[in-house]
């Protein structure tokens, strides 16, 4: 069923829709935050956290529309327990999270209010990491990236998890509670997460807290060196998720600043 509500403030109204997205016949569950405004709008796509869903971009897709921007948030098959798309868990892998961040790219370059010279990507954590390497496959389908606390450490995580593949089990608690299967292990295995980054020359904002307990400030540090347009903006106190209502804040500031630098927005 499709849940259509409208919303107004001092900006621009907009209606929030149930819209899925099929990849390899699978349900991926969507909701799109479309402003209501004339003419073709640019378009934000958010890449949701491990283990978390689309919820963790309600607060952003709400402000970027009411600036005029329409939002596609969405459940990663396999991506939560929680998840109300298809897949489990221990099904899913970064390079699953790839082709559904690609199905939506590619379905969202379809939909005919989309402005398909304007579309961003919005990665968290490991969503950070999955829209960094459909970024790299896809760079003329992008406009620019925002990253949040990308999870760039995950090849290091599971070489010192484990000394080959031959020692991972068929099925497993990642980081000791995420039920994953020996797929998400193997599908990173050889995968140098830095390697192809540079290939995207499109502008590109970091977002990472200095206290981040869960990925190092280092390793955005590293893509913001090794992106050609990469940004690195340091949120001080800041922990990962942007837990807090002031970082969550000082968050959204950098996004709409750079988005305004783009012209997706109007200058604040």
């Amino acid at each position: 069923m499709i849940r259509y509500e409208l919303v107004y403030n001092n900006r621009f109204g907009y209606t929030i829709t149930e819209q899925p997205v099929y990849n390899d016949g699978q349900f991926i569950y969507g909701q799109l935050y479309r402003p209501q405004r004339a003419g073709q709008v640019p378009l934000v796509i958010f890449s949701h956290e491990l283990t978390y869903t689309h919820e963790t971009g309600i607060e952003y897709a709400k402000e970027l529309a009411s600036l005029g921007v329409a939002v596609y948030i969405f459940d990663y098959r396999g991506g939560s327990v929680r998840s109300r798309s298809d897949g489990a868990t221990t099904d899913m892998s970064v390079m699953t999270e790839v082709a559904d961040l690609e199905a939506v790219l590619q379905t969202a370059q379809s939909w005919d209010f989309v402005d398909a010279g304007r579309i961003i990507l919005l990665g968290a954590s490991q969503g950070g990491v999955v829209a960094s390497i459909v970024a790299s496959r896809h760079v003329d389908a992008l406009h620019a990236m925002i990253l949040m606390y990308p999870a760039l450490l995950i090849n290091d995580d599971i070489h010192r998890m484990f000394k080959s593949l031959d020692k991972v089990p068929d099925r497993m608690r990642y980081l000791g509670w995420i039920p994953v299967g020996k797929r998400y292990v193997a599908d990173m295995w050889d995968f140098d997460v830095y390697r192809d980054m540079g290939r995207f020359d499109k502008p590109v904002l970091l977002l990472h807290g200095d206290k981040d307990g869960a990925v190092p400030l280092s390793y955005s540090e590293r893509a913001a060196e090794v992106y050609p347009k990469g940004r690195l903006h340091v949120i001080k106190g800041g922990r990962h998720l942007f837990p807090t209502r002031s970082s969550l804040n000082e968050a959204l500031g950098q996004i709409i600043e750079f988005l305004a630098e783009q012209g997706i927005v109007p200058k604040q």
